[in-house]
């Protein structure tokens, strides 16, 4: 069990708690509303967005970039295949790695999408001076962390069961 958080500090957590889930949520909300003018889902468009600025990526390589599942993503990957804006492609360095493509109408739809949701976000950090940027930064990696020992600890895989 946590800490108890000190009552004079607990309003201060509870406005920093607020903010995020407002950030988290208006981050969903502009990608959802994009998307959806797009005649695209959420996460497609994520990948559309994110191929378009860095380029080929590996499936895991993707996984990693939008924290989400390979599972998932291939199940993304497939329906946008399907809708011709991604393609796979076999690496040729390691036939056993797949990257995934735009295909000219994934590129084309992805420039007809001028804000990318991140683009925002970056916008309203980029007003912060430097040092609040590092003290930021360094505050939200210490949350990061703290967040994914507590769900390592709290939410492990279930262990199979013998069928």
């Amino acid at each position: 069990m946590p800490p108890a958080i000190p009552s004079d500090v607990k309003p201060s957590v509870d406005s920093i708690l607020e903010a995020l889930l407002y950030l988290y949520t208006e981050s969903r909300r502009v990608t959802k509303e994009l998307a959806r003018r797009a005649e695209l889902t959420g996460p497609q468009l994520t990948v559309l967005k994110l191929l378009e600025g860095v380029g080929d990526l590996s499936l895991s390589e993707l996984s990693e970039r939008i924290r989400a599942q390979n599972s998932t993503v291939t199940g993304i990957i497939d329906r946008m295949e399907r809708e011709g804006l991604v393609v796979r492609a076999r690496s040729t360095e390691d036939r056993r790695v797949v990257h995934i493509r735009l295909t000219e109408k994934g590129a084309k739809i992805a420039r007809e999408i001028a804000v990318e949701p991140m683009e925002i976000f970056r916008s309203a950090l980029e007003s912060l001076s430097p040092a609040e940027t590092r003290s930021l930064l360094e505050i939200l990696t210490k949350i990061a962390r703290r967040v994914q020992t507590l769900v390592k600890r709290d939410v492990a895989p279930a262990p199979e069961r013998a069928s």
